[in-house]
């Protein structure tokens, strides 16, 4: 192989192994800022259709109903305990040392984001309270056992039901 070949194939591997060092790098970086959605049964139980279960030290998203009676409140400082739960049976202990947004309550709706530290018991870093006493992300109201379904925005002629 003369110098001039010898050369090109150093760069072209050197080309490749560059882009693929950068193609890994990329996907590693994706992969640990992703969230997944857990309801509390599946964290404590595992998916239904997989079996997979939330690893701890992994950080996921989990949405369900604030369990009654379960809140507690460290008086010296902003953190909080509670239990979230949904239709399955599913518990989860959620711990938050922020402040919580002012529409949350016990009974309450919540996603909350954060760090599985034990299996069913999350660290949070973000709480989220349904907004609307009438909205529900889909994904809760699946976990709640609530059929979330869209509106219907058929066409109406004014005789059938709109009066001007």
């Amino acid at each position: 192989m003369n110098p001039r070949r010898k050369k090109r194939l150093t760069l072209a591997v050197a080309l490749i192994a560059g882009v693929a060092a950068v193609a890994s790098l990329l996907l590693y970086a994706l992969n640990s800022n992703l969230n997944l959605f857990y309801t509390p049964y599946e964290i404590v139980h595992g998916k239904t259709d997989t079996g997979v279960k939330p690893e701890v030290g992994q950080r996921i998203r989990v949405g369900g109903m604030v369990t009654m009676g379960s809140m507690k409140r460290d008086p010296d400082s902003l953190h909080v305990e509670f239990a979230v739960h949904d239709s399955a049976g599913g518990e989860v202990i959620v711990t938050f040392d922020d402040l919580l947004p002012d529409l949350f309550r016990e009974g309450q709706g919540i996603v909350a984001q954060g760090v599985l530290v034990e299996s069913g018991k999350l660290q949070a870093t973000e709480v989220l309270a349904k907004h609307d006493e009438n909205y529900m992300p889909p994904e809760v109201a699946e976990a709640m056992g609530q059929k979330h379904e869209k509106l219907d925005y058929s066409e109406q002629k004014p005789s059938e039901g709109y009066q001007y």
